[in-house]
C-alpha cells in the first residue's frame, strides 16, 4: 500500500501527461495560444536520417505563423520543421534551409492533411495536401538529420526542447501523427487517408508514443 501510494504521488507531481497508446479516432487540441502547451515525441532513434517523412492532420483558426512539426537537433533547431508562415503558404525546413509551399486560400478553416518527404540523395522535398502532390522543390542535398533529436508539436524550438514563442504557437485540433525513415510514394498517402497503416514508422498515431506539456488536450476527434 505504501508503495502503492508513493508511486501515485510521484504521477501527481509529474510535469506532464504521457503515454503509449492507440490514438485513432483521437486528436489533440491546443485550446489557446501558450509559451508552453506542445506535444513531446518520445521516438528511439539509433542512427542519423538520410530521409523522412511526416504526416498529420490539423484544424485551425489562425491567420498568424505557427509551428506544426519541430525537429531541433544539438546543431540545428530547425533540422526538420513544418511550419504555417501564411494561410496559404507551408515553410518546410531541413538542417536549417527553408522552402515554401504555396496553397489555395479557404475561406472557413477546415482539415488540412499533409505529408512531407526528403531524401539527402538529390535533396527533394515532396508535399501532399489532401492527398494532392504539389510541385517539388529540394533544398540540403548531402545533408543528414541527426538522431539525437527533440521533437515537439505545437512549438517552434529556438533551442533544443525550448525557446518557444506564443506568437508562433499552434492553436487548434491536430491528429494522426506519423513519421518514418524513408520517402513516401502518392500511393502510401491515399492510403493512410483510408485510415491504413504504412511499416517501418518512426512514431504511428496507432502505437503513439508522447508527452503532454501544460494545456493540451486529448480528446476524441467528434464531440
Amino acid at each position: 500500500m505504501v508503495i502503492l501510494l508513493s508511486f501515485l504521488l510521484i504521477l501527481t507531481c509529474l510535469p506532464g501527461s504521457f503515454g503509449q497508446e492507440d490514438l485513432r479516432k483521437k486528436v489533440f487540441v491546443f485550446p489557446a495560444a501558450s509559451r508552453k502547451a506542445s506535444v513531446h515525441l518520445n521516438v528511439p532513434l539509433q542512427e542519423p536520417l538520410t530521409s523522412l517523412s511526416v504526416c498529420l492532420k490539423h484544424h485551425c483558426p489562425l491567420l498568424r505563423p505557427y509551428s506544426l512539426f519541430s525537429y531541433a537537433t544539438r546543431s540545428s533547431d530547425n533540422d526538420f520543421l513544418i511550419f504555417k508562415d501564411k494561410p496559404d503558404v507551408y515553410s518546410i525546413s531541413v538542417g536549417g534551409s527553408d522552402v515554401r509551399f504555396k496553397i489555395p486560400k479557404q475561406d472557413i478553416p477546415s482539415w488540412e492533411h499533409i505529408c512531407v518527404s526528403w531524401n539527402s540523395k538529390n535533396g527533394l522535398i515532396n508535399f501532399w495536401l489532401n492527398g494532392v502532390l504539389l510541385p517539388r522543390l529540394g533544398t540540403k542535398r548531402g545533408h543528414r538529420i541527426s538522431h539525437q533529436a527533440s521533437i515537439i508539436l505545437g512549438q517552434d524550438q529556438d533551442t533544443f526542447g525550448a525557446g518557444f514563442d506564443i506568437n508562433q504557437s499552434f492553436m487548434g485540433d491536430m491528429s494522426e501523427v506519423h513519421m518514418w525513415p524513408q520517402v513516401l510514394t502518392t500511393e502510401d498517402v491515399r492510403l493512410l487517408m483510408k485510415d491504413d497503416t504504412l511499416p517501418n514508422s518512426l512514431a504511428s498515431w496507432n502505437s503513439f508514443n508522447y508527452t503532454i506539456q501544460d494545456y493540451v488536450v486529448l480528446t476524441e476527434e467528434v464531440p
